[in-house]
């Protein structure tokens, strides 16, 4: 999942950063109002983290201009815990509010509850024949077996099931999964895809990865 955290402070945006991308997402990090409102709009996110004191335009009015559009869930942070502050951005549309400071894993369960609250494509359960990820647990299972996997292999093993029967180039998947320009001598997602398949589709007699030579991946049934 793609997360936009529109935070000024560095320390704060860095933390963030490395928490949210240890736990599976592609986050694009922002420090002001008016980068966030254009990528908000423009770009393809599952989900907003938007501080209320960035320079610019402040979180007020970033929200009040963006859901003139779009609908994206948003989680507000703010130093400020005023009950004038959290109606204010409660009824500008924020779905969330959290304060500063707060606890790095209270954060991560907002964010997990409003994605699996706001779209459907989010829902707890991604099944594809007997392979099934439950995302709110993080825990994937195939046969009835439970499956180990890294941080990453879990985001490109989600990317993948959210996406079945669609053809997905490594560019995509460098972007989605690592957040990176795809370099055609870098074999990060070769690597990533083969040791997954060691995982999820080697020891299990229907294959579920295919690579669709010239293309990319898809992943779906073929029996």
């Amino acid at each position: 999942m793609r997360l936009l955290l529109a935070e000024d402070e560095t320390h704060a945006g860095q933390y963030l950063v490395k928490g949210l991308g240890e736990n599976g997402f592609v986050v694009d990090w922002v420090r002001s109002g008016d980068e966030a409102l254009h990528l908000a709009l423009h770009g393809n996110h599952d989900l907003i983290v938007l501080d209320v004191g960035l320079p610019v335009m402040d979180g007020w009015e970033v929200l009040r201009a963006l859901r003139l559009q779009r609908r994206t869930p948003v989680l507000f942070l703010t130093a400020h815990d005023r009950v004038e502050d959290r109606v204010k951005g409660l009824e500008l549309g924020a779905d969330d509010y959290l304060v500063k400071p707060f606890a790095f894993s209270e954060l991560l369960a907002r964010v997990r509850a409003l994605l699996r609250r706001g779209n459907v494509s989010d829902r707890d359960s991604l099944e594809l024949a007997d392979l099934v990820v439950h995302q709110m647990r993080r825990r994937v299972e195939r046969g009835g077996q439970r499956i180990d996997l890294t941080a990453k292999e879990y985001a490109l093993l989600t990317l993948l099931l959210r996406r079945t029967g669609e053809i997905l180039s490594r560019t995509l998947i460098a972007e989605q999964v690592w957040d990176m320009n795809f370099d055609s001598d870098t074999n990060v997602v070769e690597v990533a895809v083969r040791r997954l398949r060691a995982k999820i589709d080697d020891p299990f007699a229907e294959k579920l990865i295919h690579t669709v030579r010239g293309f990319g991946y898809v992943m779906e049934r073929r029996s």
